[in-house]
């Protein structure tokens, strides 16, 4: 945690907002809940979309009992900076078992800064398959971008500094539901 002061600017009654219009929002773009598959980079990109994939679930009744596939996809090891932050853990990767193959593959995380953590996504998914589309649904979009990525799913666009940070913590995860900026 930084030093310096910090607000609040989504609570979780606005991060549940945040994920209940993702989540309407990729059922429209994919003209239903077929062939999609749901990726969360570790770690809160992963509860993300096991979050969304139970809002799909609850939104259309054209699931199958098991809903959505979601899966994880770590990235560790694709990561074009590892020599400056060697100390990252990897996480499992699991893919649902149908695979990724000809579907439409949305990749989840909680926020999107540089694209570095994007890229990585997607070279790692080349090592697994061949999706027919690879989609992007951030919670919180900061700007700054290095790379020429845009996410197709925003829960919120929190223009930043690029010295400030900017927390999200997850119920499942940190046992508090928010997400705050700061120095």
């Amino acid at each position: 945690m930084s030093t310096g002061t910090s607000r609040t600017v989504l609570h979780d009654a606005d991060i549940a907002r945040a994920l209940t219009r993702i989540s309407h929002e990729i059922l429209e773009s994919n003209k239903g809940p077929q062939n999609l598959v749901l990726l969360g980079i570790p770690t809160r990109g992963v509860t993300l979309a096991n979050r969304i994939g139970a809002l799909l679930a609850d939104i259309t009744e054209q699931l199958p009992a098991q809903g959505v596939p979601v899966g994880a996809l770590d990235v560790t090891m694709y990561r074009d900076d590892l020599h400056r932050n060697p100390t990252r853990t990897p996480q499992p990767t699991q893919i649902p078992a149908g695979g990724i193959d000809g579907k439409t593959v949305v990749l989840v995380d909680d926020v999107l800064f540089s694209g570095r953590s994007v890229r990585a996504a997607l070279d790692a998914l080349n090592d697994i398959g061949r999706p027919a589309a690879v989609r992007l649904a951030i919670l919180v979009d900061r700007g700054h971008r290095e790379l020429p990525i845009r996410p197709d799913f925003v829960g919120k666009n929190l223009p930043s500094a690029r010295s400030e940070r900017v927390n999200v913590r997850l119920a499942e995860v940190d046992g508090i539901e928010e997400v705050t900026i700061g120095s």
